[in-house]
């Protein structure tokens, strides 16, 4: 897998952390790596990442994905960087899992996560688009991780035809979660035919269940396992994904 230019949403913990981590250790890792975060304390690890980093410059930028003005700070601060190259790989990682089942699910919970988990990544991806553009008119005109993709981390429970009647009911307590990823997965399918034609590649992919904090201890996964299976179907993604759901192993998912 070969990306000159990497930002990655939500990169101080979980997934995202370990994007980075993974990413710095490859044969020929990136340039630029632009990891993401929102608090200021809880970014020793990346800080201690970026220090002993060789071969990559990881930026550390402050960024609520849900606030307008530090996204387009953000932007403003990789386009100065990786200037008429582009962004070559936007990361759509950062999201939301609060826990509220049926009935006692609340609009605030709703809102919460259809904006973070929708509607964030959305803004992301508008935001840098002038980027992955950039990126995607490079020759030659192909669709891979080395010219312009856009990886969303979604979530199995985001499938509506997985909903079944053998569905378990004790993962309802995820209802608001999985409702706004069925919603990022529409959104990003419907941007997959908007650019298309750009070579810019869009896919939403389900991670599995890991044991981050969203994940929680009970998770099949380790954070290494999900993350390294993921970079290696990124490496191997094409025009036959572009507008794909699919698992960490490149497998489809209905919608």
């Amino acid at each position: 897998m070969e990306a000159e230019s990497v930002l990655v949403t939500g990169a101080n913990r979980g997934i995202g952390l370990e994007f980075v981590r993974q990413l710095v250790t490859l044969p020929k890792p990136p340039k630029y790596i632009f990891a993401t975060y929102r608090d200021r304390n809880k970014i020793e690890i990346l800080k201690q990442l970026r220090d002993t980093c060789k071969k990559t410059l990881i930026l550390l930028i402050k960024m609520d994905v849900t606030n307008a003005e530090q996204i387009e700070n953000a932007r403003y601060l990789i386009e100065d960087l990786v200037r008429d190259k582009g962004l070559n790989l936007l990361i759509n990682n950062a999201g939301v899992y609060i826990r509220q089942s049926i009935p006692d699910t609340t609009e605030e919970n709703m809102l919460l996560h259809f904006t973070t988990n929708t509607v964030a990544p959305v803004m992301v991806l508008k935001a840098t688009l002038p980027l992955l553009q950039q990126a995607a008119s490079h020759e030659p005109p192909r669709m891979n991780v080395s010219k312009a993709v856009v990886l969303n981390i979604s979530s199995l429970g985001g499938s509506i035809q997985y909903k079944t009647n053998n569905f378990p009911r004790g993962k309802l307590h995820g209802f608001s979660y999985q409702i706004s990823k069925a919603a990022l997965n529409m959104a990003m399918k419907s941007i997959s035919l908007a650019v298309e034609g750009q070579d810019i590649l869009i896919v939403n992919m389900c991670p599995g269940w890991v044991k981050t904090d969203m994940g929680r201890n009970a998770a099949e996964l380790e954070v290494s396992e999900s993350v390294s299976a993921m970079m290696d179907t990124v490496s191997r993604l094409n025009q036959s994904h572009h507008g794909a759901f699919i698992d960490r192993y490149g497998e489809p998912i209905p919608y």
